[in-house]
């Protein structure tokens, strides 16, 4: 019984390890300034910092994006249709300044293993020693952001990343369960 208490462990912890930086929508409008420096820092330095990360933008200016940006205030709790509006994860931010940055950084590392967190804080050293050598050498990285087009998909495009760290941890809980029950069962038995 104790290793199979140790397998599910080890198991739950491998799944564990499979949740990754939190993907990032952004609701924006093409004539706003902040949504440009907002789109610019994430364009030119999160998407690199961090490996696994993708972003949607919304252009809350095409009337196809507005029931996606209304669910998103609603989600947020926010009264101000301001832009822009960064979901990451769980968290909302509304407006941007460079202040936020780190926050904007916490917010994606909220689930990142220290693996992952390590390479993110590698990729920032890089970028600063020399940023056009390390985006050209990562060039595939522009690919991780994507525009939401509501004609092709009614909800906004997502990684389902996050659906499966979700999978997985509730696998995990269910392991959990089951391992706490055989040993509740054992030690009955002992008695």
């Amino acid at each position: 019984m104790k290793r199979l208490s140790m397998l599910f462990a080890v198991l739950g912890c491998l799944f564990v390890g499979t949740a990754s930086a939190a993907d990032i929508t952004i609701y924006y409008s093409p004539t706003c300034p902040h949504c440009h420096h907002a789109r610019d820092f994430i364009s030119s330095q999160l998407i690199y910092e961090y490996p696994n990360l993708t972003v949607t933008q919304v252009n809350v200016m095409t009337e196809s994006a507005m029931d996606a940006f209304r669910n998103a205030l609603q989600k947020c709790k926010y009264e101000s249709g301001g832009v822009p509006v960064m979901v990451i994860g769980e968290k909302c931010f509304q407006g941007y300044a460079d202040f936020m940055q780190q926050e904007l950084r916490d917010a994606i590392e909220a689930d990142l293993s220290d693996t992952e967190k390590a390479v993110a804080a590698d990729n920032r050293r890089e970028i600063e020693k020399d940023a056009d050598a390390f985006k050209n050498a990562h060039a595939d990285r522009g690919s991780a952001i994507v525009e939401y087009d509501a004609a092709n998909d009614n909800s906004v495009k997502k990684n389902d990343k996050g659906t499966t760290a979700y999978f997985y941890g509730f696998l995990l809980l269910v392991m959990a369960g089951l391992c706490a029950v055989a040993v509740c069962r054992k030690k009955g038995k002992n008695k």
